[in-house]
């Protein structure tokens, strides 16, 4: 019986492991009218998720979007913004006009591609340009914004140029902060059921 306890912890921690040695970054965030700069009654909602893979500096875009008052033109990633956030604008990072295969002419869709960041296709020429001039320095400091929070996606509609719809990423608290806590609660347990057990067959 203890043998068989020991051994399902054994499988929990073996199939925690992985993810804690995970190199990628996770962002989310809510996209909405309230959010734009100025703000617009849009009714439109939409997520985003950017997932970055730093072993293969890569860099994967997932939004969905529903209820736009207008179709949609472009859609873009921009930031960093200025510190402090005076103005909340900034200028466009990812490829222009819009993402590559982004939904256009629609109101509802959803989009995932996944951008080689070493790449300088995966960059507004001019984002690489302000930024130190090589798709290294730009690559840092697209990453460098995603991780202070200063970089949004939006998404424009023939009825809001501007952007009808935004949001910014923010960090998702990386996994392994909870698989280092279920650790910390998990490796006590098994002691404890270690000791119980030896007392029982005494």
């Amino acid at each position: 019986m203890k043998t068989t306890h020991v051994a399902a912890c054994l499988v929990v921690l073996c199939a925690i492991a992985p993810t804690a040695f995970a190199h990628t970054s996770v962002y989310t965030t809510l996209l909405n009218g309230p959010n734009e700069f100025p703000a617009n009654p849009s009714l439109g909602t939409g997520t985003s998720k950017v997932t970055v893979d730093f072993d293969l500096l890569t860099m994967r875009v997932e939004a969905t979007f529903s209820g736009l008052t207008g179709n949609t033109t472009a859609s873009h990633i921009h930031g960093p913004i200025l510190d402090p956030p005076a103005n909340p604008l900034a200028s466009v990072a990812t490829p222009v006009p819009s993402f590559p295969g982004f939904p256009l002419g629609v109101q509802a869709g959803s989009y995932d591609q996944t951008f080689d960041m070493t790449s300088a296709a995966s960059y507004n020429p001019a984002f690489v340009t302000a930024n130190g001039g090589s798709v290294g320095s730009a690559m840092n400091a697209f990453f460098a914004g995603l991780d202070a929070g200063k970089m949004y996606l939006n998404i424009h509609t023939t009825n809001t140029p501007g952007g009808e719809i935004r949001g910014f990423f923010t960090l998702v608290p990386e996994p392994s902060t909870a698989t280092l806590l279920a650790l910390g609660t998990l490796f006590p347990v098994v002691r404890r059921f270690q000791q119980s057990s030896g007392r029982q067959g005494k």
